[in-house]
């Protein structure tokens, strides 16, 4: 009999219980500085000496006594007694207080003269400037960045102690095999603890990979076990959907508590979290898109309430392309696409299903739908979490349409001169929606008998084609044109925008045409052409 959920708990629930029922293990590590970055401090850190430890030259010139300067003047200027030549960095010798840059001073019969007094300290480092010893550096509970790393080693300090946890990665399922093979019939590559390893380890936990596990209740139950004592929590990956070989559950009841088996978030509603011997294990789903959701949703509050650095977020307010649906009672999360176009952020939304990899690396950030909330409208303003980094939005260029091989050329030769391409699978009809919204910068469409309707619909004074090529045709008809063209629909009001006019120019460059020309059955003899669209055959 097929085993359905348990307990369907929210994401709110779900995270309460994880962070109520495992305190942070008391575990610490001492590591060199050139590897702390990422890591959290677990003491507090001191410098060692103090920086500088004695007087420095800030300037090249002479080091001098201050009160001997006093009353110099433009009209009296003063003629020095015992100085000192230095370069900046060098020590200051005892029994001077101040340094006169080269270039204020006159050499008179082998002494130099001043014309203005000088004040003690001046363009001098004091000893203790940037720290004096034993003052604190970084404080408990530090995520420790690369400046950081510099600083610390300039201060004395080789080694610290910094915040530690131990995982286990487990993979289970009788389909995978390793990284490397190429799996047959009905398998697939075991990547999902591969990606929670790099995951997990970027928040600063060391991560033990174990071997694939097959779908065997006792193999299963023995590999997990050893992973628990051996580590201060475990992430076992498949087995928890509420298919008929689910023998994740069964086993973690076994060794110790089931604490829930679904979370009403999608994707991800496959999690599960048990208990053994104190530890927490999470059970990711075997989809990969809902195994992320469960590591950036459940894993990672769990590592920040230890003390290991948060994961990094970073947010940008967006509007909406098009409508999107969500299940009331379902927290969601949907891989979107966001750029800028005439001085707004515009995110376009791409599949959800679980299984589709491609969709968040397609995606430059992700929308949370909440629970009480049933759907977005076309337009709504709502927080994007980006997942690369922000400067790159303002040079990403929003696609909606027909993504062919060609457009794959165009974003490869775009990415190499700066332009990130961000193509969204739509119909010609949803492509015009965009177009219209004014939320993508083009639309990458074939054009055919077909479209003249639509076309009529768009009103083609408003709008021109840039050919991109003449691509063979799919109807595969004996009365139909050969060829069909292909290119990008553009408003014309967006023409002269910096990303459209990007596009356009590499469309138009020759490193494009010998792309194209390099494809079979690619005519580019109109390649690059631009004008109205309803200029443009019906073939």
């Amino acid at each position: 009999m097929v085993k359905r959920y348990l307990s369907l708990r929210s994401l709110d629930e779900a995270l309460a219980i994880l962070k109520t029922s495992f305190p942070a293990p008391a575990r610490t590590e001492t590591v060199p500085v050139p590897r702390a970055a990422g890591r959290v401090t677990a003491a507090p850190v001191y410098a060692r000496y103090s920086v500088p430890e004695v007087n420095l030259a800030a300037m090249d010139g002479i080091a001098v006594a201050s009160r001997e300067t006093l009353g110099a003047t433009e009209q009296a200027p003063v003629t020095l007694g015992q100085v000192q030549r230095v370069n900046t960095g060098n020590v200051v010798p005892r029994g001077f207080d101040a340094v006169v840059m080269i270039e204020e001073t006159w050499e008179r019969d082998g002494r130099f003269q001043v014309r203005k007094p000088v004040v003690p300290g001046q363009h001098i480092r004091t000893a203790g400037e940037d720290i004096r010893e034993n003052q604190l550096v970084l404080p408990r509970g530090h995520a420790i960045r690369p400046f950081d790393i510099g600083a610390l080693a300039t201060y004395g300090i080789d080694r610290l102690e910094v915040t530690a946890v131990k995982a286990g990665i487990l993979p289970t399922g009788s389909e995978l095999v390793p990284l490397g093979a190429r799996p047959g019939p009905g398998q697939v590559v075991e990547s999902n603890t591969i990606m929670a390893g790099v995951f997990l380890g970027g928040m600063g936990a060391a991560c033990t990979k174990y071997p694939i596990v097959p779908d065997d209740q006792d193999l299963i139950r023995e590999a997990l076990s050893r992973a628990v004592d051996e580590n201060d929590m475990v992430v076992i990956s498949a087995g928890s959907s509420a298919g008929t070989r689910d023998f994740t559950a069964e086993v973690i009841a076994s060794l110790g508590e089931l604490l829930f088996h679904g979370v009403a978030m999608k994707p991800g509603k496959p999690a599960m979290l048990g208990r053994i011997r104190g530890k927490p294990v999470l059970g990711l789903p075997g989809y990969p898109l809902a195994a992320q959701t469960v590591l950036r949703e459940l894993a990672a509050p769990l590592l920040e309430s230890w003390g290991l650095a948060p994961a990094a977020r970073c947010t940008i307010q967006a509007r909406l392309s098009g409508p999107l649906s969500s299940d009331l009672g379902f927290d969601e999360f949907v891989p979107v696409s966001v750029g800028c176009i005439g001085g707004s952020a515009w995110g376009i939304p791409h599949s959800r299903g679980s299984a589709v990899q491609m969709a968040t690396v397609r995606a430059n950030g992700f929308v949370h739908v909440p629970a009480p909330v049933e759907g977005l409208e076309a337009g709504q303003e709502l927080e994007v979490v980006l997942t690369t980094d922000p400067g790159s939005v303002g040079r990403t260029a929003l696609l909606v349409g027909n993504p062919e091989p060609a457009l794959e050329d165009l974003e490869e030769l775009a990415t190499a001169r700066g332009l990130l391409v961000h193509a969204s699978r739509s119909g010609i009809h949803g492509a015009i929606l965009a177009l219209q919204r004014g939320s993508c910068h083009a639309a990458p469409v074939r054009l055919t008998a077909a479209d003249t309707p639509v076309i009529s619909h768009l009103m083609a004074d408003r709008f021109s084609f840039l050919h991109i090529a003449s691509i063979p045709s799919r109807t595969g008809s004996p009365d139909s044109d050969r060829f069909e063209d292909y290119g990008l629909v553009i408003r014309n009001d967006m023409l002269d925008d910096p990303v459209v006019s990007c596009l356009t120019s590499l469309v138009r460059s020759p490193e494009m045409r010998a792309i194209l020309d390099r494809r079979s059955g690619y005519d580019t003899s109109r390649t690059g052409e631009i004008g109205p669209l309803g200029s443009r055959s019906m073939t």
